[in-house]
């Protein structure tokens, strides 16, 4: 990369803008999944939209490709260089709540904006946005979790993040600034998100094929003023399957969330004194009062860690609402719906450490023995979720001699977007060395706690294989993906006027190809 052009850059974004340094551009070149053979040339990191805006403007003069990441916590290639020279768009120092306005409902962040810092920003006014965060918020930002979509928290009952965003302000790949929803009198006050044509659900999900985010502005609700818990086992995954379908169709849960036999022993052999002992205080000081939270913590304490039987499929359930009245009554109903489906209800620890603890460490990133993670998901329909979880254990049971050869462990999470579908989400370990991301991402001494794994190549091709795999049989039943990156099949699974319609949009916003190459199947360069 040229001294010219970086000198160009720092003149925009200061000294503390720009870093060229090889382990910041090896840690920008790879994801949980990977690394990409041609590390980024620089990483530029803008501090407001001005700036973010002179940037772009600037590498498109320059045509130099660039990719935007925010906390690099994805595993789909979403922002991994394919094309030499690329810059790196660093998008946390843009990291502001700018503006709140609780008469309007509406926040409006920079896309570097923590989920975590929101929900700070939000809690002293009794507001929080509907979806309000994935639970790798502790890091994860909100223009990431736009442009890749999340689930989890109160995904049950308002879907993804993108459902509830208001308005977006794009910078578009020369630099120009497109701003989307009904803005206000002065055009920089959006309140709402459909006049017209949807213009921000095209910039949602897309991986930052089409733009940069800058601004994101999000609709707020009162923050529920009741909650409650509640935690079932299951005899096998296609009753857990047909339990939680019903649930989602009753609409009662605000989220989901489930495990595998295979997960639950490793959750369990992940688990530590010490976040036992965070987890315990973060009960404590959810309850409104101290006697309460600290009966609450010893309940939780007493329940230990056997509660749910190693064979069993356990699913952990949140209900809210404005009154007691209406948890209590979706909690009977959760109840019920379990009941009959085969669900035995046991103690729940997990559900209530889920609300106390929302965004915990990142520490799940490798496994309890220092293994490489990796998720791979899809999205079905609630009707096909107990078909299709059978073929996907069709996949690890054609493998399983590889897998017990290498070393190999899987395990499933499951939740559930509103009243429309299931994330059934097969988990890989595997002992591989680590990548530069883990080392952002994890707490230092968990991290020195774990054993360190050398190279293995022949085991990762093995997880390769299986990735591959699951993907196949995701693509077969038709189902739709998260943070579509460059892992699953997006451009070309659409149909050809689909396809003509993506292109023509890629070309009014991106002529060059120089946003995110690759990404969501786009050509690398103009066609």
């Amino acid at each position: 990369m040229g001294n010219g052009l970086k000198a160009a850059l720092l003149s925009i974004t200061g000294p503390d803008g720009v870093t060229d340094d090889a382990a910041t551009r090896r840690l920008h070149s790879g994801d949980i999944w990977s690394e990409s053979a041609e590390p980024v040339a620089l990483v530029v990191a803008p501090d407001n939209l001005e700036q973010l805006s002179a940037v772009t403007a600037l590498l498109h003069r320059y045509q130099v490709p660039l990719a935007p990441r925010g906390a690099g916590m994805s595993y789909t290639g979403g922002y991994i260089p394919t094309v030499s020279g690329t810059v790196s768009l660093d998008m946390r120092r843009m990291n502001r709540v700018i503006d709140l306005r609780p008469d309007d409902m509406v926040v409006t962040v920079e896309a570097g904006c923590t989920w975590i810092d929101l929900n700070k920003a939000l809690a002293p006014h009794g507001l929080r946005t509907p979806f309000f965060g994935p639970m790798s918020g502790l890091l994860s930002t909100i223009g990431g979790g736009v442009s890749q979509q999340n689930a989890m928290l109160g995904a049950g009952h308002y879907g993804t993040t993108s459902e509830s965003v208001v308005a977006l302000t794009m910078v578009l790949a020369d630099g120009s600034i497109l701003r989307t929803g009904a803005r206000g009198t002065d055009g920089d006050t959006p309140f709402y998100r459909h006049f017209g044509p949807d213009l921000t659900g095209l910039f949602c999900g897309d991986c930052g094929a089409f733009g940069v985010k800058a601004h994101v502005s999000l609709r707020l609700i009162q923050s529920p003023k009741h909650e409650d818990y509640a935690s079932f086992e299951f005899p096998t995954g296609g009753d857990l399957m047909r339990a939680m379908a019903a649930l989602a169709r009753a609409g009662v849960a605000a989220e989901m969330c489930a495990f595998d036999p295979g997960l639950t022993r490793v959750r369990m052999q992940r688990a530590s004194i010490t976040s036992d002992v965070k987890a315990l205080g973060a009960v404590v000081t959810r309850q409104k009062s101290l006697l309460r939270g600290l009966w609450e913590a010893v309940r939780v304490a007493g329940a230990g860690r056997s509660f749910v039987s190693e064979d069993s499929f356990p699913l952990h359930l949140n209900a809210e609402g404005r009154s007691a009245e209406g948890v209590a009554h979706d909690m009977a109903t959760a109840r019920r719906i379990a009941a009959e489906h085969h669900g035995r209800e046991v103690a729940n620890t997990i559900a209530k450490v889920i609300r106390a603890m929302p965004f915990p460490p990142l520490n799940s990133a490798l496994g309890p023995g220092g293994e490489r993670w990796i998720p791979i998901h899809g999205q079905i329909s609630l009707s096909k979720a107990p078909e299709l979880y059978e073929a996907l254990e069709q996949v690890f049971a054609g493998m399983a001699d590889a897998f017990a050869r290498h070393d190999i462990k899987t395990g499933y999470l499951f939740t559930s977007m509103s009243t429309n579908a299931l994330i059934l989400e097969p988990v890989i370990y595997w002992p591989e060395m680590r990548l530069p991301v883990h080392y952002e991402a994890l707490e230092p001494a968990h991290m020195g706690r774990l054993p360190e794994h050398a190279d293995n190549p022949d085991a990762t091709a093995v997880v390769t294989e299986a990735r591959k795999r699951l993907i196949a049989t995701f693509r077969r039943f038709g189902c739709g993906h998260l943070q579509v990156g460059r892992t699953y099949p997006y451009r070309e699974s659409r149909d050809a006027a689909s396809q003509a319609l993506l292109d023509a949009l890629k070309d009014a916003v991106d002529p060059a190809r120089l946003m995110n190459p690759g990404v969501l199947g786009f050509a690398k360069g103009p066609k």
